[in-house]
């Protein structure tokens, strides 16, 4: 049987250029980050055999670059910065300009497994609407905080109008979120299924379904990897080390964190056992609201596995 060779390709973002660079061979080029440079980078890609594309994350700049090359048929691997820098100084080079960028993310992306689950346009849209309520949050938590600080009643009110404003701009752009997922069957359904797992509000629901497009397509110890939830040993020899969750996708994460408690302490009757458990066992309460995040994320993984709601029977095998 003949062997398939993947020609994989690197490409250095910056807000008006894309530098490129083919795995092991001397192809180097620019163009601009615009779409007469997306095109020409296309047919330069095609006329190399390159099938596969990697490209590091860069704070937006890439993202119109990402969408056309996987219009055009393209694989294409984004890269976390972190990947990229680990890499480098794991062949330990120093060097540092785009074209060298370019060089490392190709062989970076060479090396690498795809994605578990391709990318969901639709849900890329929707992640940026889902940064803004975010950031309105913690607006509104920021306004909060300086009330508490505020004594003159003129300034006050001002400060209480500002947080009714955020709040209502916040609970609009929800609905709108809501909205957008349910004009899609497949998006409806599983945010239903989602919703239906006690202590799993609205909200929470959002980030899960926005946030983790793999859902029900992952085992429940990737679906925690890739959250940030999972606790990772730190042993070596006799020492056996606390273990510690690290990493993953932070905006997720604290999500299902907010969600932890108050599914643990009224909710979900499952999460209150399982609290207790851990609790009796001597757990501290911030271990216990951790794992108690990363059960709602298991339940929620698993009924859209399975595709049915949730059920008290259901949570034994969860």
């Amino acid at each position: 049987m003949d062997k398939v060779i993947t020609v994989t390709a690197g490409i250095d973002t910056a807000k008006r250029k894309l530098d490129i660079a083919v795995h092991g061979q001397a192809l180097r080029w620019q163009v601009e980050n615009a779409l007469p440079g997306w095109r020409q980078l296309a047919a330069e890609l095609v006329k190399a055999a390159v099938t596969r594309v990697g490209i590091e994350a860069t704070g937006g700049y890439e993202r119109g670059v990402v969408a056309h090359l996987r219009a055009d048929g393209f694989t294409v691997l984004l890269l976390q910065p972190a990947q990229v820098k680990s890499f480098a100084r794991m062949r330990l080079r120093r060097a540092k300009n785009d074209a060298l960028d370019a060089v490392i993310i190709a062989a970076c992306a060479a090396m690498i497994d795809p994605p578990l689950v391709e990318a969901d346009d639709r849900l890329i849209q929707l992640a940026d609407q889902l940064t803004f309520v975010e950031q309105l949050e913690e607006d509104i938590v920021r306004f909060k905080t300086r009330l508490e600080h505020v004594e003159d009643s003129r300034q006050r009110r001002f400060v209480d109008a500002d947080i009714g404003r955020l709040n209502k701009r916040r609970t609009a752009e929800l609905r709108r979120i809501v909205k957008q997922l349910r004009r899609h069957d497949d998006l409806g359904q599983r945010l239903d299924l989602v919703l239906s797992v006690p202590g799993i509000g609205e909200r929470t629901a959002i980030a899960l379904i926005v946030r983790m497009p793999e859902l029900g397509r992952i085992s429940r110890e990737q679906a925690a990897a890739l959250a940030g939830l999972a606790p990772f040993d730190d042993d070596s020899g006799t020492h056996r080390g606390q273990r510690h969750i690290a990493g993953g996708r932070g905006r997720l994460r604290r999500s299902l964190y907010a969600a932890a408690l108050p599914a643990a302490f009224r909710w979900n009757k499952a999460l209150c056992e399982f609290y207790a458990r851990l609790k009796a066992r001597g757990k501290e309460h911030v271990a216990i609201l951790v794992a108690c995040a990363r059960k709602l994320l298991i339940y929620a993984n698993t009924v859209v596995a399975r595709g049915t709601p949730w059920t008290e029977k259901a949570v034994q095998a969860c």
